[in-house]
């Protein structure tokens, strides 16, 4: 079995590679002068996003062996966890007061499933267990909230005639909104259902590389990391449906309503924001 100190050696080699492919896609980013809907460049984000990445990852491999000891240790680490991903899907999404919105995909998704696999036995209150089962829970609700959320409210900006002509015609507000938004907020289920379905074929994702380099069977490795994809689907589906309720309330929208004259549209309820 190789182990995993041979497949990824910690030495001064990786850290140039590393440097290497963070400044390969900077620079990829700014010649094809990626950017996103208000031009902002994405090559300033990518080389924070990588530092803070090293950063990051520095400082949990740091504290993890301290904080799996305890479990009131343990359970604030993975609330932690939580709430740093509330407050990016969050701000991804609006960037005014409702962001705090984002806490109910994400707990709807995640708190159902890690209740349940901690009550059959399946995960155990164990820092080795637990932490990283969350963290993979937590990062696929953050993503789908995200998706989610997005695209429901661009479709609401683009089509806002339409959620008009549809509250014209009888339906409520949250109706109308609901029929212009569902499509492209489900489209948040993709690339969880497409990891899913290619599994094996395609991609071999971290857990069962993680189990096979453990020393684990290759069968056992496998039960891993079906359960893993599975569980993850079912928190993504819960965060999608639940951020897509919210953006129809009128719940999570972008909208400023801080003052300053912005306008606050009077048929979406500020879905539609500026």
């Amino acid at each position: 079995m190789l182990a995993a100190a041979t497949l990824l050696p910690v030495n001064a080699t990786l850290a140039v590679v590393l440097a290497a492919l963070l400044a390969a896609a900077v620079a990829v980013a700014a010649a094809a002068r990626l950017a996103d809907a208000r031009g902002r460049g994405w090559a300033l984000p990518v080389a924070v996003a990588g530092v803070r990445a090293a950063v990051q990852l520095a400082a949990v491999s740091a504290l993890i062996g301290w904080v799996v000891r305890a479990v009131p240790l343990l359970l604030c680490f993975v609330a932690l966890m939580y709430a740093v991903a509330v407050r990016t899907a969050g701000r991804r999404i609006t960037g005014n007061r409702t962001w705090w919105w984002a806490a109910l995909p994400i707990g709807a998704g995640v708190l159902p499933v890690l209740v349940v696999l901690v009550l059959t036995g399946l995960v155990p209150v164990e820092g080795i267990a637990l932490v990283p089962v969350a963290g993979i829970l937590i990062g696929g609700g953050l993503t789908a909230t995200v998706l989610a959320g997005r695209r429901a409210l661009d479709e609401l900006h683009t089509r806002h005639g339409e959620v008009e002509a549809a509250l014209a015609l009888g339906l409520t507000a949250r109706d109308a909104r609901l029929e212009i938004a569902r499509p492209a907020a489900s489209d948040a289920l993709l690339p969880g259902l497409d990891q899913t379905r290619t599994v094996g074929l395609v991609t071999l994702p971290g857990a069962f590389v993680g189990m096979l380099l453990g020393g684990a069977s290759p069968l056992a490795a496998g039960a891993v990391q079906l359960f893993v994809l599975v569980a993850l689907v079912a928190v993504q589906a819960a965060a999608v449906a639940v951020a897509l309720e919210l953006v129809a309330r009128g719940r999570l929208h972008r909208a400023d309503t801080s003052g300053g004259g912005a306008r606050r549209s009077r048929t979406l309820g500020g879905a539609e924001g500026e």
